[in-house]
């Protein structure tokens, strides 16, 4: 395509297991300045009892609307999605015509993938092809690919992928130390997620560092739920802490991070666990809720207030853990311009930001309790005057970046 629209509706579908969210985005080409349109949720697909939260978004207005009924399957889920997005009521588009492109997030894009494309047959059967890398993701991703398809079959699907940022991470950083058959054979290597959020949030450091990107090295740290921590040189990403999985790198709300793997055989010889059931374990039971049986920040830290002392464990141990990837990944860069911290954790828990940016002025790294303290939605700065390297706080908006690549996917 080479002609412009003014401007493009853009609907972003990101489909779980048991989930689908979605958010229409109207996008202008040249500035990507862009207005939120509509947002929503479909929750519990395949149970009893499905939700469907959609929110219609006018100015500084919002208005949500609520579903519950029984959704057996990503397609219903999908048809009642677009039935909201054009409902006389919740509707903010008269028809789904009005929808110019649709961008799917899609997790695992193996070594296939190292942009943003448009969706063929090959495409889809590439991102089958990866099952066996994400079988918990890439297949409702797909499906929300083929419905999408079915019910708008005259617009363009682009498919976006967490791994592509980080393909451009070296062989040396990305394999791992067994036999090399196993990478040749089985595609056994680390792969990295989060992509779009590190793409994003560096995007966004560019600008408010004031270095082009070709020149600036990072260090973004994605704190959530799920974390994970990128050294990005001269704008591309050169190492990233999660592996051929999620369950890699950090500690997290529920996933254990790097661990010893002979523990798994050691547990499984000395407990009645098998192999599955500790991997259940690894990636739902363990991290932070494993320490302290919490998983939400603001719990633990509430406990560890309290002088709940597995609380105040979990939050050294999460804290050192992400303080030794920050350290590693000023060795692996030489100089670092920028250390960026985005995603729930990351914008919101000011004592978690200090605790890992504490004892650090031996890197450069300083920063500013009262700067670090502030609470705000914005881009903010909260590094010292002293500082060497700049640490700033970035909300991070995946659904955005994905629109992005839509729109420069298409022109």
């Amino acid at each position: 395509m080479t002609v412009q629209k003014e401007s493009m509706i853009v609907l972003i579908i990101n489909a779980g297991s048991s989930s689908l969210k979605y958010q229409l985005i109207n996008m202008h080409p040249d500035a990507h300045d862009h207005d939120v349109m509509a947002s929503g949720v479909v929750e519990r697909i395949g149970e009893s009892q499905g939700k469907l939260t959609h929110k219609k978004i006018s100015g500084q207005k919002n208005a949500k609307f609520i579903k519950e009924q029984q959704i057996n399957d990503h397609g219903i889920a999908m048809h009642l999605a677009a039935g909201m997005l054009t409902d006389k009521d919740a509707g903010v588009i008269s028809t789904i015509n009005e929808i110019d492109a649709v961008g799917h997030r899609v997790v695992q894009g193996g070594e296939n993938f190292n942009a943003s494309i448009l969706i063929d047959d090959d495409v889809k059967k590439a991102i089958r092809d990866n099952y066996p890398l994400a079988p918990l993701h890439n297949p409702p991703n797909l499906t929300g690919i083929e419905v999408a398809e079915s019910l708008f079959p005259s617009i363009p699907n682009i498919a976006v992928f967490d791994t592509e940022f980080h393909q451009t991470i070296p062989q040396k950083a990305f394999m791992y130390a067994l036999p090399y058959e196993f990478y040749e054979k089985f595609r056994v290597r680390r792969y990295g997620f989060h992509g779009t959020s590190h793409k994003f949030v560096s995007n966004s450091a560019a600008d408010l560092i004031k270095i082009n990107k070709e020149e600036l090295n990072l260090i973004t740290v994605h704190l959530g739920n799920g974390c994970s921590i990128c050294a990005i040189e001269k704008g591309r990403c050169v190492d990233t802490s999660m592996g051929m999985t999620p369950l890699a790198g950090v500690m997290m709300g529920t996933r254990t991070g790097d661990i010893d793997p002979a523990i798994q055989k050691y547990l499984i010889e000395y407990t009645n666990l098998n192999a599955e059931e500790l991997d259940n374990i690894f990636n739902k039971k363990s991290g932070l809720k494993g320490i302290c049986g919490m998983n939400d920040m603001r719990d633990i830290h509430s406990a560890a207030n309290r002088g709940n002392e597995r609380a105040q464990l979990a939050l050294e141990m999460f804290a050192y853990q992400v303080k030794k990837y920050i350290g590693a990944y000023v060795a692996v860069l030489g100089s670092v311009d920028g250390i960026i911290f985005t995603a729930g954790i990351g914008e919101n828990d000011t004592v978690t930001r200090e605790m890992i940016c504490s004892n650090l002025t031996g890197l450069g790294i300083e920063i500013d309790p009262s700067r670090n303290s502030e609470v705000s939605s914005e881009p903010r700065a909260i590094h010292s005057g002293s500082s060497k390297v700049q640490v700033w706080v970035v909300p991070t908006n995946e659904e955005l970046q994905i629109a992005r690549e839509v729109v420069n996917c298409l022109y």
